[in-house]
């Protein structure tokens, strides 16, 4: 025979022992105090908070021969106890998810007609009741809103928005909250008493974090743990279990991303990966130090769920780093979806290198470096135009003029070049200002399709597909050292500053989604080359720009 598991050995027989939930178990109290029990009840939260617990302490409340149903069950009488042991005829519990045509509705309709056998009530507890068809919740309604005297109903809902309005308005609606860990970590407390277990208060209140706001869950973990290592349980033990790394290297990786040390901090993340951890858990102790961090830097410490040794490292910590650079880092890392790889360390990697290298305080000079680029561009473009301008601006182009011609000729040859120097300024200002440009530029305005890329590469980012918005790739479109070079028939060649992000792009999910933004951008078919470039070659883009063609790009 086997042995009850902790949820169901410790589940509540009284609404007092209903954890966490006083607001519902109160307002029941008095209703079974005064006889107004009402006919109807829905109870809705998230999972393992005590919905159908609470039903099953009602139906033993109303019927208990000890109290006569204006109180607390005794749990001691016949009635209690068949409701404890799940022998009684007149609790039914029906669990919608398996029982969700109209049919069964129709046979529960029939039944509650019945007169109780040996109860004073015939409670039906309705289990996920969202997942009624919506025939069957229409062939409900009459019955839920006039049903027999002798009939209350309860039922229990994850998904309340999917219950139809009509059946929501026919019963009492109460809302199970998440349970607080404070209390959870009390009836954690109580099991390990009651089992004869020692455990560290460090050790449950992890177990109670990791259960966010589900008692079950926390009492199916905290037997899991007892059944592996006994009776004594220490700290680390929960945490093997867990799958926790523990905070020091997240806090490395922290510090590397406010010193600006991209090698050290991904050198930390492939140990983290060299040693078979997951990085999912990895990258939440990451978010949650860093919220941590946040709320001391913006004075919100006592917040912090942290012991005084952390919270003063996190002070330390958070002097040295400005506002916008720990808000960046949070907002990065706490978006990361790990996607079809939950191996790779990718999304970590490229999440590293936007804090570090393009933090807050440094993205405005690096947003404006493109604007030097182009303005060279535009003289490469018309070379002829920008030779005579210097002999206008300054006096030093005024005398290597008179070493070549006499004194006489410059002045008569000064007022020609400026009809020929008033047609470049049209061309200046066109290319003078790209920020504005980055939005309207067409390929007709930019030159060429290549220069139209160049100029709007933000837009190709901007107007990329909405499924390809948290991918990998977008993150390596995205970040910096990127950029068009040149087109190849219908290819798009992409210059790589960074090795790792060519090789991660060359992937043939990252290179089929790289296609589709390009070709959404032009509005036809291109697709993706990848190259490696360290450093960009101003003379060769000069060198496009009047006309010459790629014959070859050699890959590095």
């Amino acid at each position: 025979m086997t042995s009850q598991v902790f949820y169901r050995k410790w589940r509540p027989q009284t609404l007092a022992e209903v954890v966490g939930q006083e607001h519902v178990t109160q307002t029941l109290l008095n209703a079974l105090a005064s006889g107004r029990v009402a006919h109807a009840y829905l109870f809705c939260g998230p999972r393992g908070t005590g919905k159908t617990s609470t039903g099953r302490i009602l139906a033993k409340a109303v019927s208990c021969l000890t109290t006569g149903g204006s109180g607390e069950p005794c749990n001691t009488c016949a009635m209690c106890q068949a409701v404890t042991e799940g022998r009684s005829l007149d609790v039914i519990e029906i669990d919608a998810a398996s029982n969700r045509g109209i049919d069964e509705i129709r046979e529960l309709r029939e039944r509650a007609n019945y007169a109780p056998s040996q109860a004073r009530y015939k409670v039906y507890i309705v289990d996920e009741v969202h997942m009624l068809t919506k025939e069957a919740s229409n062939a409900l309604l009459k019955t839920l809103e006039e049903p027999p005297g002798h009939v209350i109903f309860v039922l229990a809902t994850t998904e309340v928005h999917k219950v139809l309005p009509t059946i929501i308005s026919r019963c009492q609606h109460f809302d199970f909250r998440r349970i607080a860990q404070a209390d959870m970590v009390s009836r954690l407390t109580h099991i390990c008493s009651s089992e004869g277990v020692k455990i560290e208060p460090e050790a449950l209140r992890l177990i109670a974090r990791s259960a966010t706001g589900s008692l079950r869950d926390a009492e199916n973990i905290l037997e899991q743990i007892i059944t592996y290592y006994g009776s004594e349980v220490s700290l680390k033990q929960v945490q093997a279990t867990l799958g926790i790394t523990g905070d020091k290297r997240a806090k490395e990786v922290i510090k590397h991303i406010l010193e600006d040390d991209v090698a050290a901090g991904i050198t930390t993340i492939s140990s983290v990966q060299n040693d078979g951890l997951d990085l999912r858990q990895f990258n939440r102790e990451l978010v949650e130090y860093l919220r941590g961090l946040l709320l001391v830097k913006t004075g919100s410490a006592e917040a912090v769920d942290l012991t005084a040794e952390d919270i003063a490292e996190l002070k330390a910590l958070a002097d040295s780093a400005s506002l916008s650079q720990i808000l960046r880092a949070v907002k990065l890392f706490g978006q990361l979806e790990f996607g079809f790889d939950s191996y790779s360390t990718l999304p970590l990697e490229l999440a590293l290198v936007d804090c570090a290298l393009t933090p807050e305080e440094k993205g405005a000079p690096e947003v404006k470096q493109p604007e030097p680029k182009t303005t060279r561009r535009a003289k490469a473009a018309k070379p002829e135009a920008v030779k005579p301008a210097p002999p206008e601006s300054g006096p030093s182009p005024r005398a290597s003029a008179v070493v070549d011609t006499p004194p006489p000729e410059p002045d008569i040859a000064t007022p020609p070049p400026e009809p020929d120097t008033v047609t470049p300024p049209p061309t200046e200002p066109a290319a003078a200002p790209p920020p504005a440009t980055e939005t309207e530029v067409s390929p007709l305005q930019a030159g060429s399709e290549i220069e139209y890329l160049r100029q709007n590469w933000k837009q190709v980012i901007a107007q990329a597909p909405e499924d390809t918005r948290k991918t990998p790739a977008m993150a390596i479109l995205r970040s910096a050292g990127v950029r068009p070079v040149a087109f190849e028939d219908d290819r798009l060649v992409l210059a790589f500053r960074y090795p790792l992000h060519k090789e991660n792009m060359e992937k043939t999910q990252n290179q089929e989604i790289a296609d589709r933004i390009i070709s959404n951008f032009l509005g036809r078919p291109c697709r993706v080359r990848c190259v490696h470039r360290p450093e960009g070659n101003h003379l060769v883009e000069a060198a496009l720009k009047m006309g010459a063609q790629i014959t070859s790009v050699e890959e590095k």
